[in-house]
């Protein structure tokens, strides 16, 4: 795990300069304190920074093939580099090292960019081929691993973060508003944007190839679902399969010179993954969970110290309070780059901290739900297209009746569904942070922002993915839809920059890309059956993990930044948000901000968007006011 970062210019005689290298490095420090590499001929540079995992004496980057001719730098892990390292060397290839990242340089030498489908891992790299005078960046299958460039009139740049390219004074920092417009409709920023105009993000399972001042981007890579699922495989032979899938996985993603610790959450995910570790390791294993002050409710660190109880790891936890979250914010943004209403994202940081005082590598059950279809809105939706079906051209009656109910004490909360009735899923789900969606454009935004953002629909850009789905399972097009959209874009973001914010590599074995073509191949009656989410992988485990853990209700991550803000918080905000900076750079109404900080529409939880604000306006003070 590292950070990667280079820069080329298009003019062959025009060197990269050193010094803008080492700044470019310098920026990403926390990716990589262990190490630092740098290749610079003429008019390409290159630089790494490391944090060593695998081969801790001769894994410095970047590498090159044989002859010097191809240079690498990487961030991530390769699983399968040592069959591949078999397979290159039986080939004629010569390796000076035992690191995967050599394996990465020979297996372009050998397969050019085919090499991509030979790579089992999560991974973001850039080739500089000397001799056809190109660089190759390319971004593994799910988005696990970040990277960003941006192209200018005589120049390319790229790095592992933001950070790292804005270092070099030519890249504008020209706000993209349409961009601002869309994270504030979706909470993330989804596809390739950032709120720089400058500055882009390379897709998930794309590769991208820069020569002589030409930039193409291709996909390699798609995830296929089908209709009918895996042939006829019954439900006992899919366990099997699971099963077999999931202990390859855990023992690839086990790989490592270095202490590997499991974060547990006290669900099915990461408890189901530790118990399976236990048979790939003799060394002691940590386990850490985290809790919050005042907050008894679905507190998860009893079934945490639970699993770790059954299964004998070094068990470490803490409690972060109100002023804890509060203060980390500023340094959120700044790690995060890319505003995204996260709050657990905090938390995350907190137990990554802790962590890293005793590991350099945390596994994590993240994916399980996207994989498998553990979310309740899943279910629910489900379930709502089931009832349109059968009622037909009575639909908008059953939306009458649902809106009538929800008036009704108890049932509030069915409100929500009304006037999904009467859309097409299509038209209503584009993903997970959709549903149901309120415009906040139609809420708070000012009148002139509006009119410079009028000209795209900030959800339409996703529309069309929901349309272009290959599956006509409602079940199938909404894990799709998230796994290209939310997935990569908010939960993966999170992860990859709280942790390495503390030095720490954060690997997910339930991202493992077999894994996730597995579960897209299975009939959905095996990932939700009836009421139950997660139905195969939660009887797959049901003998390795306790069952007070299976069948546990889903709780999510249960920070409780909405009493934080409403109360430890709230003078604070209103500090931030109702400032004359904030409020002078137009995008909401000051009047508005102060209602919903207000609460004076009591029956609404206005948490998400304040928080979206904050993490807004803090990230225009740290990289739109300082230089």
């Amino acid at each position: 795990m590292c950070g990667i970062c280079g820069k080329l210019n298009f003019d062959q005689k025009k060197a990269v300069d050193h010094g803008l290298l080492k700044n470019m490095a310098a920026a990403m420090q926390h990716r990589g304190p262990d190490d630092e590499g740098f290749y610079l001929e003429g008019q390409i540079g290159l630089a790494h920074k490391r944090l060593s995992i695998i081969d801790l004496a001769t894994g410095k980057q970047p590498i090159s093939n044989e002859n010097g001719k191809i240079w690498v730098v990487f961030n991530g892990e390769i699983y399968n580099y040592q069959q591949l390292r078999e397979t290159l060397i039986k080939k004629g290839h010569r390796f000076k090292t035992k690191t995967d990242t050599e394996v990465i340089v020979h297996c372009y030498e050998e397969y050019g960019r085919e090499c991509l489908s030979q790579l089992r891992g999560m991974f973001a790299f850039a080739i500089w081929n000397a001799e056809r005078k190109e660089l190759f960046l390319a971004r593994d299958r799910v988005g696990i691993k970040p990277l960003y460039y941006s192209i200018l009139k005589d120049s390319f740049l790229f790095g592992s973060e933001i950070k790292a390219i804005l270092c070099d004074g030519t890249v504008p920092r020209d706000l993209d508003f349409p961009a601002i417009n869309r994270f504030l409709n979706y909470l993330y920023l989804p596809g390739e944007k950032t709120l720089f105009k400058s500055v882009q993000k390379l897709p998930p399972a794309h590769y991208l190839q820069v020569k002589e001042g030409r930039v193409e981007t291709h996909r390699y890579w798609d995830l296929k679902f089908s209709d009918l699922g895996n042939g006829n495989i019954d439900f006992s032979t899919a366990k099997e399969q699971l099963l077999n899938l999931l202990r390859e996985t855990v023992r690839l993603h086990m790989i490592s010179d270095v202490p590997v610790g499991f974060l547990l959450s006290g669900g099915v995910d990461s408890t189901g993954l530790l118990s399976l570790s236990l048979s790939e390791t003799d060394k002691e294993i940590s386990t850490f969970t985290i809790g919050f002050e005042g907050e008894s409710f679905a507190d998860e660190r009893p079934y945490a110290r639970m699993a770790a109880n059954r299964y004998g790891t070094k068990h470490y936890d803490l409690t972060i309070n109100a002023r804890d979250f509060a203060d980390f914010l500023p340094k959120y943004v700044w790690h995060m780059e890319e505003p995204v209403c996260e709050p657990p994202a905090v938390a995350l940081y907190y137990i990554s901290k802790l962590a890293s005082q005793k590991v350099k590598v945390l596994i994590s059950g993240e994916g399980g739900d996207e994989a498998f279809a553990g979310y309740q809105h899943y279910r629910n939706i489900v379930w709502l297209e089931r009832i349109k079906t059968a009622l037909g051209p009575l639909k908008g009656l059953g939306s009458l009746f649902v809106d009538k109910m929800s008036g009704f004490p108890g049932f509030h909360r069915i409100g929500k569904f009304s006037p999904l009735m009467v859309l097409p899923f299509g038209e209503y789900y584009q993903g997970k942070t959709s549903y149901p969606h309120r415009a906040f454009a139609k809420e708070y935004l000012s009148n002139d922002f509006l009119d410079i953002v009028s000209k795209e629909d900030p959800l339409v850009r996703l529309a069309g993915l929901a349309e272009n789905v290959p599956s006509k399972d409602v079940l199938g097009r909404m894990l799709y839809i998230d796994a290209m959209t939310w997935l990569p874009d908010d939960l993966l973001v999170k992860a990859d920059k709280m942790t390495m914010a503390n030095s720490v590599e954060l690997r997910v074995p339930l991202l493992d890309h077999q894994v996730l073509e597995f579960a897209a191949s299975l009939p959905s009656r095996y990932k939700l059956h009836g009421f139950t989410t997660k139905f195969i992988l939660k009887d797959t485990l049901k003998d390795f993990v306790p069952e007070e853990i299976i069948k546990r209700k889903k709780t999510g991550f249960p920070v409780p930044y909405q009493r934080w803000l409403r109360n430890d918080l709230k003078s604070s905000i209103k500090d931030i948000l109702l400032d004359d900076r904030t409020i002078g750079r137009g995008y909401f109404e000051k009047n508005i901000i102060e209602g919903m900080l207000n609460n004076d529409k009591g029956h609404l939880d206005y948490s998400k968007e304040i928080f979206s604000l904050l993490t807004l306006e803090l990230w225009h003070r740290t990289f739109v006011d300082t230089p």
